[in-house]
């Protein structure tokens, strides 16, 4: 049966007359006729009792629209999803990312875009880079955020979205918030607050310090970014850190110096190569790239390099 047909039955049981039905349809009553006489062929069984001026329904047509009723409701509920899925108003998006991106900007993204597709989920995970990446090797998020590490074995598609550099943290006191710039050679027995050693910006300082042989004395290890700032806060010792944790700052006592030489990787958005992006995916990373845009124009990030 057609949904034409229904529709047309619909408004006849509403209006009592195939006139009333026509105007109601905004269709001839010709048409409303044809359409009552196809869905009853189809039924299979009597639908109307017919004279010569009129059409009344059997107690029949009176409990086959009751169906009628739901199946008209479920199409148009159909039609409302597949309109709010074209305009990317429902749906969930999970992404997966490193700590201090969560505790960040990506707060920021996710305002943004909530105030574009309200009646879209967002779940946001935190994990360390290795759970990430194998997040997104099992499918149980739609794109991650990370640093461009091992990826491809994986199995993620990588795509960078800006570079990053790292940062010592001092406090305001400290003798080296004296300096525009901090050597490496200058951290030599320096007190450290550390990530912790699965962290993959600490793995790549103590590589650095192990191949200059610069000796650090590490007072404490924690594994948020907000840990260390606060510890650095505190006067506790000094941290290299992710230039995100610049965003952390505001209202301490904590000061942010360049390193030279520098410390770079670049930040990236990761996806399954199995699986694109659902359309609300696609509007969460349009969000994503402007944020990252205005961390660039801020100076806490630096412009992809371009092969």
């Amino acid at each position: 049966m057609k949904l034409k047909e229904i529709e047309a039955f619909d408004a006849f049981m509403k209006h009592g007359t195939t006139k009333a039905a026509a105007d109601a349809l905004a269709i001839s009553q010709s048409m409303v006729s044809r359409l009552l006489s196809g869905l009853e062929e189809e039924v299979g069984f009597v639908l109307f009792k017919r004279t010569r001026n009129q059409i009344e329904p059997t107690a029949e047509a009176f409990a086959f629209h009751d169906s009628a009723l739901r199946l008209i409701s479920s199409i148009r509920d159909t039609q409302k999803d597949a309109e709010a899925i074209a305009n990317n108003q429902v749906g969930n998006v999970v992404i997966a990312a490193q700590p201090i991106f969560c505790d960040t900007f990506l707060l920021d993204v996710i305002k943004r875009f909530k105030e574009r597709h309200p009646k879209v989920g967002v779940r946001l995970i935190d994990v360390g880079m290795q759970e990430l990446l194998k997040m997104i090797d099992n499918n149980t998020c739609d794109m991650a955020l990370g640093i461009t590490l091992e990826a491809d074995t994986y199995g993620a598609s990588v795509t960078s979205l800006a570079r990053c550099s790292a940062r010592c943290i001092m406090h305001r006191q400290h003798p080296l918030a004296t300096l525009d710039t901090v050597p490496i050679t200058s951290l030599q027995n320096q007190t450290f607050i550390e990530l912790m050693p699965d962290s993959p910006l600490r793995s790549r300082v103590d590589y650095i310090m192990q191949t200059i042989d610069i000796k650090r004395n590490i007072a404490a290890e924690i594994r948020p970014m907000r840990g260390v700032c606060a510890l650095v806060d505190r006067g506790v010792g000094i941290a290299v850190v992710d230039p995100i944790a610049e965003l952390l700052l505001p209202g301490t006592d904590v000061v942010s110096k360049p390193l030279d030489p520098t410390i770079e990787w670049e930040i990236a958005l990761l996806k399954s190569k199995r699986r694109p992006l659902s359309n609300v995916s696609a509007a969460f990373y349009d969000e994503l790239e402007k944020e990252i845009a205005n961390l660039i124009s801020m100076g806490i990030m630096q412009e992809r390099r371009h092969a």
